[in-house]
């Protein structure tokens, strides 16, 4: 998973789109647990739904960008009144229309706007929605149980996000 023919397979879909400014700001704002960015959960995300698609023969360019931005939301929640629970709702939506401007296919965006089903009103009709969103809750499930550094996530990401630059 982590070889470095797929680490640079990966970059290629990315096509830089990691290096966009408002893409590396999510650095700055923390994910579910202390020390792990919303940058950090969003490239986990990506990695992994590039790595389930390509290994299922699926459109992996558009799992890893839309993995990437699925999260674009740039939203400091500590600094507003909306609720833990009110925001599994609304930020996808902040997601893709803060995304839209990065040209996406109707297959990322709906990866971006449906990443938190069955929270969505309607099903995904893409297989790549499911898998994205899939990477999605174990990330989220690694990070709040505190397992993502001791698992090697965190070793592993900043590895990913070391080679950002190339």
């Amino acid at each position: 998973m982590w070889r470095e023919e797929n680490r640079k397979l990966f970059f290629e879909c990315l096509n830089n789109l990691h290096l966009e400014y408002p893409v590396r700001t999510m650095q700055a704002y923390p994910q579910h647990s202390g020390g792990v960015s919303c940058y950090d959960h969003c490239l986990l995300v990506s990695y992994l739904g590039f790595t389930f698609c390509r290994a299922l023969g699926l459109d992996y360019r558009a799992a890893a960008r839309a993995g990437l931005l699925h999260d674009l939301y740039l939203q400091d929640w500590s600094e507003t009144s909306v609720s833990r629970f009110r925001r599994l709702f609304v930020h996808p939506h902040m997601a893709l229309e803060n995304a839209m401007h990065y040209g996406l296919s109707q297959r990322e965006q709906e990866i971006i706007e449906k990443h938190m089903w069955p929270l969505t009103p309607r099903p995904p009709r893409y297989a790549e929605t499911y898998l994205v969103g899939l990477a999605d809750k174990i990330a989220a499930c690694l990070e709040m149980m505190r397992l993502y550094r001791p698992l090697g996530f965190g070793r592993r990401v900043c590895a990913l996000a070391a080679q950002r630059a190339h």
